[in-house]
């Protein structure tokens, strides 16, 4: 025999092993907007109809493969802190991958920090809700200067005289993240600066002090002396920063550059090095004289700051929602795809369990977020005002705390591959537990439900008159929602038993929005699974005669 009838060697040696059969294929090029039947659906329910055709085109846009590598890209990349430059001249530097900028361009140039303000029409904060809900499923980092940004210009409308210079730049439509003051710029971004190390969410305790530099009290030069544990992105052209006066504890907007072009002594010390949201910048600071300008009444910074936390507060209930939807679409697309044990995934019953259960979830947190931004579209009505002070923190703090679990579950849907850092489940999954911390932690969220319990009772009205929309329609809801009034009759150890009631508030509030508008397959399975007696049960326990085929073909995406 020659050897030109001896077999390859790769034959001879047994190289070929396998060829790639029965693996999944990467969830891309496909329109997060229309291939997600609950969201078109909750943006015509609640009144951003007029929306639609736009929200399409931004769905293909960030379906893309090109343009989910972005998330992945900015994530890999994450910000570098140079405190000064070679010279030795301070500059509090931070620098980012261009995939960052380039996610930052595109929120800004569609408005997700300013539409409601800008065009403050029926519907504005559905719509914007729901661009932000697809944006954050690419990636959610970027998110946190787009949603500070967004929520400042309430508190920075408390003093007229700083919001006619601050708020045309923070509307603007532009992007610019060159370190220069911001005279100098057409748009802006603001960061927020609450937290100190010795107070934490009990920002009362913070000690950074305002000296005023002459005539002191609202729109008025001040000087900052403290330090600042946790400053959300400290690249940002001017922060929202608590401190304490003569009077107590007030709000000043505090920028990066003093008005004759000087930098301003707010100096980051150093880079958070956070498990998740890495895209993002958070750092410590010291304040050593900064300027800044008192917003709002003096003494009242709480007050004055709420505001922002309230609208900060409900892009975390954006933020965890759209987290669930990522997950669950990426594992619903690995499950319609793979299979095992001679059936595909999403055919076998106890998967489809799981599965169905997870969209139940996200469901039920889309609903709930989107119900609230109609509310906040319409906070003239006393009705709707109330029901978003109770249901902002009944929904963060259920929403965001149900994340961790439903990403994990997700990643378990995929197996080992899931783990993998070239997988999109690990960025999930460390994502998962910054906002149910971020803007308050459970407990901050059940007492402030309790505060507003006390201090405006008409709002435990407003969340049963909202409940009841629902009344008839489901024995089950019915008799939990009865069950659930019995826990107000009683008010003794109320601050002990306040995680179980708003437990039960957020699954009642959810149920009733389904029961409403949902699907039928989705509402009965919700309230088949969440209002009985045994609850509290790990994904894929759902009872018997839940139509799981389909709730997963209703919330499954196709790529093309």
């Amino acid at each position: 025999m020659n050897a030109s009838t001896l077999p390859p060697l790769a034959s001879q040696y047994l190289a070929n092993t396998h060829e790639v059969i029965n693996v999944c294929t990467e969830l891309v090029n496909y329109n997060l907007f229309e291939q997600d039947t609950a969201l078109k659906e909750a943006v015509q329910r609640e009144g951003a109809a007029w929306a639609q055709a736009d929200l399409s085109a931004f769905g293909a846009k960030l379906g893309t493969a090109e343009y989910l590598e972005l998330g992945a890209l900015a994530n890999k990349f994450g910000p570098e802190l140079d405190t000064h430059d070679r010279f030795g001249n301070r500059v509090d530097l931070v620098r980012f991958h261009p995939a960052y900028h380039q996610l930052m361009k595109t929120s800004i140039e569609h408005g997700l920090h300013s539409s409601p303000w800008t065009d403050p029409k029926s519907g504005a904060q559905v719509a914007r809700a729901a661009h932000t809900y697809l944006h954050t499923q690419v990636e959610a980092g970027h998110g946190c200067p787009i949603t500070m940004t967004f929520a400042a210009v309430p508190s920075l409308r408390t003093t007229p005289e700083l919001a006619a210079y601050w708020e045309p730049k923070i509307t603007s439509r532009v992007y610019d993240s060159r370190n220069v003051p911001d005279a100098q710029k057409a748009g802006v971004t603001i960061g927020m600066a609450m937290t100190e190390k010795q107070g934490g969410s009990d920002v009362r305790a913070n000690t950074t002090r305002a000296y005023p530099v002459g005539k002191p009290g609202p729109g008025q030069l001040y000087e900052l002396v403290g330090h600042k544990f946790f400053v959300s992105a400290p690249m940002c052209d001017a922060f929202l920063v608590l401190a304490q006066t003569t009077s107590g504890l007030s709000c000043f907007l505090l920028p990066r550059w003093r008005t004759d072009g000087s930098k301003n002594p707010m100096q980051v010390l150093r880079l958070k090095r956070k498990m998740g949201n890495v895209s993002n910048a958070s750092s410590e600071t010291e304040l050593r004289g900064a300027h800044a300008w008192m917003v709002g009444e003096e003494g009242r910074g709480v007050r004055t700051i709420i505001e922002m936390v309230a609208m900060t507060r409900f892009d975390c209930m954006i933020g965890s929602s759209a987290g669930q939807r990522a997950a669950l679409s990426h594992a619903l697309h690995h499950c319609s795809v793979r299979s095992a044990f001679g059936k595909v995934l999403n055919q076998q019953p106890l998967m489809q369990n799981v599965l169905a259960d997870m969209a139940l979830e996200t469901e039920g947190a889309l609903a709930l977020t989107m119900r609230i931004g109609r509310a906040l579209d319409n906070r003239s009505d006393t009705h709707e005002d109330l029901l978003v002070r109770l249901g902002t923190a009944v929904g963060k703090y259920w929403i965001c705390k149900r994340t961790p679990n439903h990403a994990y579950e997700a990643m378990e849907c995929i197996g080992g591959s899931g783990v993998m850092e070239d997988s999109p489940f690990p960025r999930l999954l460390r994502e998962s537990p910054i906002n149910a911390i971020w803007e308050g932690s459970g407990n901050v969220q059940c007492l402030d439900v309790l505060r507003a319990m006390q201090k405006t009772p008409a709002v435990v009205d407003a969340y049963f008159a909202e409940v009841a929309k629902a009344r008839g329609a489901n024995a089950q809801l019915d008799q939990y929602v009865r069950a659930l009034m019995g826990e107000f009759k009683d008010q003794t150890d109320m601050e002990y038993r306040a995680r179980d009631v708003v437990d039960r508030m957020a699954i009642a509030l959810q149920a009733a929005m389904l029961v409403q508008h949902g699907n039928t397959a989705v509402a009965d399975g919700f309230c088949a699974s969440r209002l009985g007696a045994s609850g509290h049960h790990n994904y894929g326990a759902l009872p018997r005669g839940v139509d799981c085929a389909a709730i997963i073909k209703r919330a499954t995406p196709v790529a093309a």
